[in-house]
């Protein structure tokens, strides 16, 4: 576990560096790379770790669930925690209140994904369609809210980010519950591309919502 998630952050650093180098982000496309502060370049970073936390974690979760390995509570306890650092980093910029707000949908996020997780191992196709029904319903709630407080997370725009996060962890656990190793890693490799588009996206709204806070002392 250790491994991976040193890995992770690794790839995290590794990403970023890519970004300022080749500039071929969606975000850095708008503005240029080259040009980015270091203020901003280390808070792109700090979210991309945010959301690489959140699929790694997501992934034990999924691998010991899955097999029913002992380590499943303490995977989804730090994912728990995860959704509240992820609400304390949003904090700063909309409120405590709001990041609270953030944080429980996300946690609602992930008790809706155990669900899924359970459903689809017990091959009840019912109790799976009830909880991806409300998996997406938590999606376009989380939509609305962060597009509620930033103009430049246009609803449909975050719904789209939302809709694909929750296809490729599907997509992720359905693999491993076929034990389909190499579809497993193809999986894994989609979710975590995306969730760093996912992160850009966020962290580019944040940036122009409020430039002054870029720039460096």
């Amino acid at each position: 576990m250790r491994t991976r998630i040193l890995l992770a952050c690794i790839a995290v650093t590794a990403a970023a560096v890519t970004v300022v180098a080749r500039g071929d982000s969606d975000l850095s496309r708008s503005q240029g790379a080259a040009g980015m502060s270091r203020t901003e370049l280390a808070f792109r970073q700090d979210m991309r770790k945010l959301w690489t936390d959140h699929v790694v974690w997501t992934r034990d979760y999924i691998i010991a669930a899955v097999d029913d390995k002992p380590d499943a509570e303490s995977a989804a306890a730090r994912l728990m925690r995860n959704q509240e650092d992820i609400g304390t980093a949003f904090a700063e910029y909309y409120s405590a209140n709001a990041g609270g707000q953030l944080t429980a949908l996300l946690k609602e996020h992930i008790n809706i994904a155990a669900d899924v997780v359970k459903a689809a191992k017990a091959k009840d196709d019912a109790a799976f369609k009830a909880a991806d029904a409300k998996w997406q319903s938590n999606a376009e709630a989380i939509a609305t809210w962060l597009s509620g407080r930033n103009p430049n997370w246009p609803k449909a725009t975050v719904m789209d980010l939302m809709k694909m996060h929750l296809s490729t962890t599907t997509a992720e656990v359905q693999a491993r519950l076929n034990k389909d190793w190499e579809g497993d890693v193809r999986a894994y490799d989609a979710v975590y591309a995306h969730i760093l588009k996912m992160a850009d996206a966020l962290s580019s709204g944040i940036v122009k919502q409020f430039p002054a806070r870029f720039i460096d002392k």
